[in-house]
């Protein structure tokens, strides 16, 4: 069974809260509710106006919109809801009833070059994932329908999935010109065929958004957050337009020296190492000074 924890978001619009969930709640769908009629295929949302201050809900793949009536701020209300969605969720209480179709999904995937020449980016246009996974062979994909297809690919080495786009890594048998067409149209039929793309209660994330909202965070020392908080927003987004993904292992206080593991396109990238060190490393050192003496990557 699927364990939901929820991040709260802020919008730009303050009577407006996004509660984002770690699994899809609807297959392709976006809904809105107005009133609690509205909501009678909607038990979730039902749910949620009995709650004086909720004037309108928004369901959508992987997170509930809720829009407040004046009569209170979210910031004395927001944990509450919060912990009242992860109950719910947990229950395994339905969220929107919907009805079965077999209409193929709206989906364009297209090809993207990445700096390692070994990977290739498959970018969809709509969000296929709630987090990331790194599946190295055919064994680790046995909860992935989509990986375990490309690792039929004889010369698949390795698939790297995050929220929108698919990295392949391939053996250097074949050219990219010879067979980037056919593992994107596979990549998109299986996409439009609805398909659940990584079978979220049976494997967890290699990254998630946010622990469950009751669990305990892991404790790091200041420095760690530290790190963390500059990888996150300097670094992470900058790496995954390049089909990779960096992870923060461990900071070791003695020798100064971040361990970080590479995944999807920058792992195994002849260029990695010039980007830990001329990139990241520079960076840290930078913004945190002599703390930092060097960035090691773990897996090379």
């Amino acid at each position: 069974m699927k364990e939901y924890s929820i991040t709260v978001v802020q919008t730009n619009n303050p009577a407006i809260l996004k509660f984002e969930t770690n699994h899809f709640i609807t297959k392709h769908k976006n809904y809105e509710f107005k009133n609690i009629d509205e909501a009678k295929n909607a038990p979730l949302a039902q749910q949620l106006f009995y709650l004086p201050f909720i004037k309108t809900v928004y369901i959508s793949g992987n997170f509930i919109g809720l829009e407040r009536f004046d009569i209170v701020e979210w910031s004395d209300v927001k944990d509450e809801v919060a912990q009242q969605l992860v109950e719910y969720l947990n229950a395994g209480e339905p969220v929107v009833i919907e009805e079965e179709t077999t209409k193929p999904v709206a989906v364009t995937v297209y090809a993207e070059v990445t700096p390692n020449p070994a990977t290739m980016k498959f970018v969809a246009s709509r969000k296929i994932v709630p987090a990331t996974f790194e599946f190295k062979n055919i064994e680790e994909a046995k909860d992935s329908e989509l990986a375990t297809a490309l690792f039929q690919f004889p010369f698949v080495k390795q698939v790297f999935i995050d929220e929108n786009y698919v990295s392949v890594s391939k053996y250097d048998v074949v050219e990219w010109d010879d067979i980037t067409m056919e593992v994107r149209e596979l990549i998109r039929n299986f996409i439009a065929d609805g398909k659940e793309v990584v079978a979220t209660e049976k494997i967890g994330p290699t990254a998630t958004k946010a622990p469950a909202i009751e669990e305990e965070a892991v404790e790091y020392d200041d420095t760690s957050l530290q790190i963390i908080d500059i990888l996150e927003e300097y670094v992470k987004p900058a790496v995954a337009s390049d089909g990779g993904n960096i992870l923060f292992k461990s900071y070791e206080e003695e020798t100064k020296t971040v361990n970080v593991i590479l995944q999807g396109a920058c792992s195994g990238c002849p260029s990695s190492t010039f980007t830990l060190k001329n990139g990241i490393e520079t960076m840290l050192k930078n913004m945190m000074g002599d703390k930092i003496n060097e960035v090691v990557a773990l897996n090379g």
